[in-house]
């Protein structure tokens, strides 16, 4: 379905489309669920807090949207699958998908513990992956299209995020590996990498002990941090059909860190 936009309103390019967002609970997941339903989408949102997806659903249905709750760890590959099950039996086949559900944590690499670093991988690499999986043979069928979230961390080094610039580099490859694999049959796989965003994740981060000041100019820009709705209006034209000629690329809203 093409964009479409009525005289002085908003656009409508998710009229009769259900995707599938993960992280809708909070920040960019939960603005991009709210953006794809205020055009007219039907949206899955998904998060491993139920009732933070809950009040996601709450605000869309409020609007005057449809949306459901669903309840999943994204890197359990038996809940990834029933979900994703769940949603086309509720909602209708998905026809996009975007990986939004993240974790990160700082620490000298030193001192970085396995445990952070399989929590980190298993999410961010590994749920993007499982997700992409279960909703792979929906979308086969329709031509939809699946954006990732990478990061400006998954494009450059960042120093205290070794566990965090390996998921979101890996993310950067699988998104560009599972492009080509799907391109003859009209499939899309987008990626979008942000830098700094306010959100309830980042206000959280904390620094290791003694950081070398000299190490923030690879994580600071003149322009601030991003606001969620930002990244929002990103996602919802890479997943919309405004971005038909788009496949394999890593798209970045991060204030010209990565310039």
């Amino acid at each position: 379905m093409r964009a479409s936009r009525t005289p002085g309103g908003p656009l409508n390019r998710f009229t009769d489309k259900v995707v599938v967002v993960t992280g809708s609970g909070s920040g960019i997941g939960r603005a991009t669920a709210i953006r794809l339903a205020s055009e007219g989408g039907t949206v899955a949102c998904v998060d491993l807090d139920e009732g933070a997806a809950q009040k996601t659903v709450a605000q869309i249905t409020g609007d005057g949207g449809r949306a459901g709750a669903y309840a999943c760890d994204v890197s359990d590959a038996e809940q990834v699958r029933a979900t994703v099950a769940s949603v086309a039996s509720d909602l209708g086949a998905p026809d996009a998908l975007c990986n939004i559900a993240g974790i990160q944590h700082f620490a000298h690499s030193t001192e970085e513990t396995l445990d952070w670093w399989d929590k980190i991988i298993a999410v961010n690499l590994t749920g993007t992956w499982l997700m992409s999986q279960a909703v792979l043979p929906h979308i086969l069928g329709n031509g939809g299209n699946i954006v990732n979230t990478a990061s400006n961390a998954g494009l450059q080094g960042l120093a205290y995020s070794a566990a965090y610039c390996a998921s979101k580099g890996g993310v950067v490859q699988l998104t560009r590996a599972m492009a080509i694999e799907y391109w003859a049959k009209g499939i899309r796989i987008n990626a979008v990498a942000p830098g700094g965003v306010n959100t309830a994740l980042t206000a959280k981060a904390a620094f290791p002990d003694d950081p070398d000041p000299a190490h923030f100019t690879k994580m600071t820009t003149p322009m601030g941090m991003a606001e969620p709705e930002q990244l929002a209006s990103l996602f919802a034209f890479v997943a919309s059909d405004e971005a038909s000629y788009m496949t394999g690329a890593i798209v970045s809203m991060d204030g010209g860190l990565t310039t």
